[in-house]
């Protein structure tokens, strides 16, 4: 099992939880859309599986995570360097040439139709154009575990549609991908859901298969 999550809450100030009573398993391959209104501890929760932030009560156990992706949902570049820069950056940080980390990342680019803006530099893109971006360069880290936070908040549809697909491919290939979302075709792409309901306090989370489209 890659993490496994036993009774895990988190509260704030004066004690209110945001969600309590999360349980769950997320071996190699899992795909789990994290859903539920705003405020109801989405982004939290990411947080505490990637382990940058300790849970109130329960505890979080993580087996062979050798690297962890997160794509937030305001996309996060630096401004001056170039489209090409950002994806080919992981594999060199890996030890690949800068050759090789480059072709990789024309493809990853083409995949996510950015194959035209390599040369330009961050600061220059669209909302959408940027979120790609960081989706391409989530890609190129070939992460054990992702995390998504709205990935498809920005993006037209044919541009989710892309989205949904790699990260099903990320799945298939075995990484753990959780995915917080508000967009129905995310959450029914994949084959788990973990509610974190309303807003009242020490109101369970419960995961759920995803109904049959």
């Amino acid at each position: 099992m890659r993490v496994e999550l036993n009774d895990v809450g988190h509260a704030f100030e004066r004690g209110r939880f945001l969600f309590r009573h999360v349980t769950m398993q997320l071996p190699p391959g899992a795909m789990i859309a994290l859903v539920g209104p705003s405020g109801s501890g989405k982004s939290t929760l990411l947080s505490i599986v990637a382990g940058w932030q300790a849970p109130t009560e329960g505890h979080v156990l993580r087996g062979d995570v050798a690297r962890i992706a997160w794509v937030f949902q305001n996309p996060i570049g630096v401004p001056t360097r170039t489209v090409l820069d950002h994806v080919s950056l992981p594999a060199v940080a890996r030890g690949a040439s800068r050759s090789e980390a480059d072709r990789h990342a024309h493809g990853l680019l083409e995949r996510f139709g950015l194959a035209d803006q390599g040369r330009q530099s961050f600061a220059t893109l669209s909302g959408g154009e940027a979120q790609r971006l960081m989706l391409a360069r989530a890609v190129a880290s070939e992460p054990d575990l992702i995390l998504v936070d709205e990935p498809t908040a920005q993006l037209d549809a044919t541009s989710a549609v892309t989205v949904i697909e790699v990260l099903d491919g990320l799945a298939a290939h075995g990484a753990s991908v959780i995915i917080a979302t508000h967009d129905t075709r995310v959450r029914n792409a994949c084959p788990d859901v973990l509610h974190l309901g309303s807003r009242a306090p020490d109101l369970d989370a419960r995961l759920v298969d995803t109904p049959a489209p």
